[in-house]
């Protein structure tokens, strides 16, 4: 088999001051060969994604490749093609989607416009021709409805829907090389398998070559017939997807495969990178379920959430979010809630900190329905009950200091003698979660996305809090760094009696976390059960369909 794309030597680094230089990815080489998926595996700054866009030459102005570096396409060297060349090449003999849909779709134009632009470009098709054409690729990558959805705006499609719109784009032009730079990450665990499945039907039957990025092995081992994995710049281990899952030979390879939680264990610590790499001897006891100990902590019942939604001048329509949902939550356990984006799982956590307040339904805590109080009587309630947010980086105020976002919480609550108390104390949490001391003066840019989960979590715990809502606390971390944040939440729900209400669209890491669990699905409870009953004996098809989709690597490929 012939080989489309060859990579030689490839050397990036990044100017990133007057006088220093940041080396990113340090003499790669690997090769694509013609109609197969290569898999480029590694953790956040490992260059994968580097290595993938110097391919396509859509580096940043301040990118460093020196001349021995070599690209090779069709006898010729991509890094020195003149940039119009390039720039024809783009498109049409290669493709890229990227991670975030709405981050590359332009909002102002409906998404027959985008793909038609790219028909007209690389095509030199009228605008009739393109839009009918877009039309026909809609209806190959599976939207409904093409017809209507060719006149959409990108915020009217889902997320899933809207990575597919990128995928029509991309193969367009029937490109023989589609570069998919993480174009899963975001997604539900049945979306991420819907466009998988679609990415590789795409991929045979278009007969192209292409490169899938990602951190998680689990799921590039179903769709890779290569897998290349990197770290800190370098190609740490290489082959055959089958060689690299049956009997990886680099420790950071085995680590990676080691990290995720699995569905036929739970075992009391997951593994991190550096006790696979360092040979440190792992966790082999099952962790129990935490006992049921006492009345329940919070009783929630015929808790629901109704949207109005603005129709007309004067019309207005009512959109249920969450229906008659009812649970109760024990001290010291983890109640996860699964479900897909929109299922309402998220909603229900907003309603238990009443940062959403229901349309109806109680929320009793200790007998005190939160549902009734005003405002000023939620105050010291809200101590009693925080909240850990998906998204770090918008979670955390940039223009404060760590210490200052510690602290001022603590402020406002009144908890702490005075400024050096609580200054103590905000120390005391950060070498709690496993951070410096040096990261009190620091400000959330300087952390990488691990570290500033970290922050928010010590931010959430110098309240003292009884319950703790997780709301897609790791789903954006990698599989690694997810690993230790899961082992930090733990530690700290055994040493000080927490209790967890862990949402979450990855099923996987539910079933390790928590001791009993609830599916919801538009806004229904459809099943509630333990971690072990749902995931051996799920009983409703939205369930089966959910753990159906949960990646399993190579072992589900080769079935």
């Amino acid at each position: 088999m012939s080989n489309l794309i060859e990579v030689r030597d490839l050397r990036v680094s990044f100017r990133v001051g007057k006088d220093e230089v940041f080396d990113a990815v340090k003499g790669v080489s690997f090769d694509i060969p013609e109609n197969t998926t290569v898999a480029l595996v590694g953790e956040s700054g490992s260059g994968k994604s580097v290595s993938a866009m110097s391919i396509v030459r859509l580096l940043p102005d301040n990118a460093i490749i020196p001349a021995e570096s070599r690209v090779m396409y069709g006898g010729h060297d991509l890094l020195k093609l003149p940039v119009e060349r390039m720039r024809e090449l783009r498109g049409k003999d290669m493709s890229v989607v990227f991670q975030e849909p709405m981050s590359s779709l332009n909002p102002v134009f409906t998404v027959g416009e985008q793909i038609a632009e790219v028909l007209r470009i690389h095509m030199n098709m009228t605008p009739r021709q393109a839009l009918a054409r877009a039309e026909e690729l809609l209806a190959e990558v599976g939207i409904p409805e093409p017809k209507a959805r060719v006149n959409a705006y990108p915020h009217e499609l889902s997320g899933g829907q809207q990575q597919r719109v990128m995928i029509a784009m991309a193969i367009a032009c029937e490109p023989k090389l589609l570069i998919a730079d993480e174009p899963t990450t975001a997604l539900d665990v049945t979306v991420q398998r819907q466009v998988v499945d679609l990415m590789a039907k795409l991929q045979e039957k278009h007969r192209m070559s292409m490169l899938f990025i990602s951190h998680d092995l689990g799921l590039v081992g179903e769709i890779a017939k290569h897998v290349i994995v990197m770290r800190n710049g370098i190609v740490r281990e290489a082959g055959d997807t089958g060689q690299i899952f049956s009997a990886p030979q680099d420790s950071y390879t085995r680590a990676l495969l080691a990290c995720r939680p699995r569905l036929d264990a739970r075992p009391r610590r997951l593994p991190v990178i550096d006790d696979i790499v360092n040979n440190r001897p792992l966790a082999t006891t099952e962790r129990e379920p935490k006992p049921i100990d006492g009345p329940p902590l919070i009783e929630v019942s015929g808790l629901r959430k109704v949207y109005k939604l603005k129709t007309g001048l004067f019309a207005r329509k009512e959109v249920p979010a969450v229906e008659q949902a009812d649970f109760v939550l024990h001290k010291g356990r983890t109640l996860g809630v699964v479900g897909e984006s929109g299922s309402g799982k998220t909603t229900v956590g907003m309603m238990l900190t009443r940062l959403t307040d229901p349309s109806a339904g109680r929320i009793l805590f200790e007998g005190t329905d939160l549902a009734t109080l005003n405002p000023k009587q939620l105050r010291d309630w809200r101590r009693r009950i925080q909240i850990i947010f998906q998204n770090p980086y918008a979670s955390l105020n940039p223009r404060f200091t760590v210490g200052q976002i510690l602290m001022e919480p603590m402020r406002i609550h009144g908890i702490g003698k005075d400024d050096n108390d609580r200054a103590r104390t905000a120390l005391g949490w950060l070498e709690k979660v496993g951070l410096p001391a040096t990261a009190f003066g620091k400000y959330p840019h300087e952390f990488s996305g691990g570290q500033r989960q970290r922050i928010a979590i010590a931010r959430c715990l110098t309240m003292k809090p009884e319950v703790v809502i997780c709301d897609e606390s790791v789903s954006a971390l990698d599989v690694s760094v997810q690993a230790t944040v899961l082992n930090l939440l733990l530690d700290l729900q055994e040493e000080f009696g927490l209790t967890y209400v862990f949402i979450s669209h990855d099923l996987a890491v539910v079933k390790y976390m928590a001791d009993e669990i609830l599916v919801m699905n538009k806004g229904q409870i459809v099943e509630r059960g333990t971690a072990e009953e749902i995931y051996a004996r799920p009983t409703n098809p939205y369930t089966q369909q959910l753990l159906a989709a949960i990646p399993r690597g190579y072992e589900r490929k080769a079935a």
